[in-house]
């Protein structure tokens, strides 16, 4: 469910429930990987078989988000000046 709307939370766990990633999903693909930018509510976008599973980079991608972030930061913060 996305962050700050958990009011509607039944009503998408509803409208959502035949859209889940899932072990049978990914037999149509065998050579998917999983991918997903967290936070994830195991069981119900996806499942925890798929998230732990041996085709998940999931945490691979998280690992570089971080770095990601914080060289973006310092470019904007290095092109902008000194603040003051």
């Amino acid at each position: 469910m996305s962050t700050g709307r958990e009011a509607e939370r039944e009503a998408r766990l509803a409208a959502f429930a035949p859209y889940q990633v899932n072990e049978a999903l990914l037999s149509h693909a065998p050579d998917a990987v999983v991918m997903h930018c967290l936070s994830a509510t195991r069981g119900e976008e996806v499942t925890a078989a798929v998230l732990d599973g041996p085709r998940s980079v999931v945490r691979e991608q998280a690992a570089t988000r971080l770095p990601m972030q914080q060289a973006i930061l310092g470019h904007v913060c290095a092109e902008s000046g000194p603040v003051g």
